[in-house]
């Protein structure tokens, strides 16, 4: 399906570990807008796609996110390396240490395990690209919040960059759709565009 490259798309080199920071981060991995949800949303939802062109726009997005959680688990690896009980005690990382030690377990900065709850896939090629839509959007916000807590020059490096592909996946999901409204609007499947479908009437 892909070539794997064993290299991130961009260079994560962290020199001071930052607990702290990692409890955050890790939201970008398994929290409800995070990378994890966002390949697993993008690469089932092609299969109910009626254009060859949306599919390919859903795998090459889908793919991508799987190397935004290489990234960002990248981050959070190199946040947390070598450190001291001290460090864990005084960061607040004890309570998730206890659980995962540092390993990159993927949950919301909440503490919240990752779940498929948050993964849309609807099977409508105007509700799935919608979703998709405000997906892209709501993870460019916690990119935001992520950059308003961060000081580190190595760790918002790389977070402006996947921020950066957050706004050009909303722009490819923008393409997608237009697509969707010019070939497939009055096909009687598509009930959003079709009176036939409204059964309120």
């Amino acid at each position: 399906m892909w070539t794997y490259e064993r290299m991130l798309q961009y260079p994560v080199k962290i020199k001071n570990p930052n607990p702290s920071l990692a409890k955050i981060i890790i939201s970008q991995v398994g929290g409800p807008d995070g990378e994890l949800g966002a390949s697993t949303r993008y690469l089932q939802q092609r299969y109910s796609m009626p254009d060859r062109k949306i599919v390919g726009i859903l795998t090459d997005v889908g793919t991508e996110e799987l190397g935004h959680i290489e990234m960002v688990s990248a981050i959070i690896y190199q946040l947390t390396r070598n450190l001291s009980e001290q460090e864990i005690k005084k960061s607040g990382f004890d309570a998730y240490f206890v659980d995962h030690t540092t390993g990159v377990y993927p949950q919301a900065a909440s503490g919240v395990p990752f779940s498929t709850y948050t993964v849309g896939v609807k099977g409508d090629v105007f509700a799935d690209l919608n979703e998709d839509l405000a997906a892209e959007q709501k993870a460019r916000v916690t990119y935001d919040n992520i950059l308003r807590l961060v000081d580190d020059p190595d760790v918002r490096d790389p977070i402006k960059f996947l921020r950066e592909r957050e706004i050009v996946h909303y722009q490819r999901f923008g393409d997608a759709l237009r697509l969707a409204q010019d070939n497939f609007s009055d096909k009687k499947n598509f009930y959003l565009y079709n009176p036939a479908f409204d059964r309120l009437s």
